[in-house]
């Protein structure tokens, strides 16, 4: 059943440099923004975003930190961390960047939209307290969680984080909070080695945080087959008033970072099994924040894969769950971990 959707978009965005060699460059988002003008789905409702405020960046991020992104404006070319550069204006996108995700949240709880696609960058999910990794400047999925708990008042908001790296600056901010629950799969043999099966949270946020380790190797059936069992069950017993998606595309089998062998089809999968489970639990709006994705041509197809299922009409052909003995253990282990908790 296809959704009211609304798509965040701006070529300031394009203005965060950070090297012709570097992977997280302007080009992943200009491609996708080639295939939007090309063979986007039709009715996709235009949000434009605007910076963030000071206060809206506080919400996680410290002072000192925030004013060492603003001087990078000073400086042609610097660095904020080392896998991490920034151009003189690298600040206006990182601000424009946590900006767009909270319009786009606005216009859900709206009711203008019932989801959204932010395709912003830098992406966020990495980044600390006070503290820049993984390409990421400020943690975008991090600061719309708690804008929505403070403007909003929202008490369970479900993060899902399928970008092959570990959202490890996410896990750190919400791990002793259990008005947000912290799902992520990620390859925990690359960047940045953290997200563990025993991270599971703490005090209040006992059982909150949920990481799954994922072999680098997992195909497609496998891996839908892990949220099909894992995630809804999740999704059902937390019964969220807000999904949030890390919506990382670099488990594609064509990225040069994330190595990995997933497809295109799996985000589109992925994507109708969250708006079939939507209709179960009081329809929450679906915001999806694009994160890593380093091949520009596999990154544009596995937008467009979300965008098509966002906007289908009808029903959608599910894949054949047979044989997916990895998909199996991985389940039986994430729920074993879990069953003591009583959160799902």
């Amino acid at each position: 059943m296809a959704v009211r959707t609304g798509i965040v978009r701006d070529d300031r965005y394009l203005e965060h440099k950070p090297g012709h060699m570097h992977p997280e460059h302007p080009n992943r988002l200009k491609a996708v923004y080639r295939m939007l003008d090309s063979s986007s789905p039709l009715g996709l409702i235009e949000i434009e975003p605007e910076p963030a405020t000071l206060e809206h960046i506080e919400l996680v991020h410290s002072p000192s930190y925030i004013k060492k992104v603003l001087k990078t404006a000073d400086h042609g070319f610097t660095s904020l961390a080392p896998d991490t550069p920034a151009s003189s204006r690298t600040y206006l996108s990182a601000w424009l960047a946590v900006g767009g995700c909270l319009k786009a949240l606005d216009n859900l709880v709206s009711g203008r939209c019932e989801a959204c696609l932010s395709l912003i960058r830098p992406p966020g999910h990495h980044a600390l307290r006070d503290r820049a990794g993984g390409f990421c400047i400020f943690n975008n999925l991090g600061i719309t969680a708690r804008y929505a708990i403070k403007k909003y008042d929202f008490q369970r908001i479900l993060i899902i984080d399928w970008d092959i790296h570990h959202g490890n600056g996410l896990n750190d901010i919400f791990y002793e909070d259990k008005r947000v629950l912290y799902i992520s799969s990620h390859d925990i043999m690359s960047y940045p080695y953290t997200g563990d099966w025993n991270e599971t949270g703490k005090g209040e946020g006992e059982g909150y945080t949920i990481n799954i380790p994922i072999p680098r190797a997992i195909k497609d059936k496998d891996f839908f087959y892990l949220y099909h069992e894992a995630v809804c069950d999740v999704i059902r017993a937390y019964n969220p008033q807000l999904v949030l998606v890390g919506a990382g595309f670099d488990a594609h089998h064509e990225d040069p970072v994330g190595r990995s062998k997933l497809s295109e089809q799996t985000f589109r999968w992925l994507t109708h099994m969250i708006l079939d489970i939507r209709t179960d639990i009081d329809h929450p709006p679906i915001l999806l924040v694009l994160e890593g994705g380093y091949s520009p041509r596999a990154l544009a197809s596995c937008v467009k894969e979300v965008l098509d299922a966002l906007k289908f009409e009808g029903t959608w052909e599910r894949p054949s769950l047979k044989g997916v003995k990895q998909g199996d253990e991985l389940v039986r282990k994430v729920r074993r971990i879990h069953e003591n908790y009583g959160v799902w």
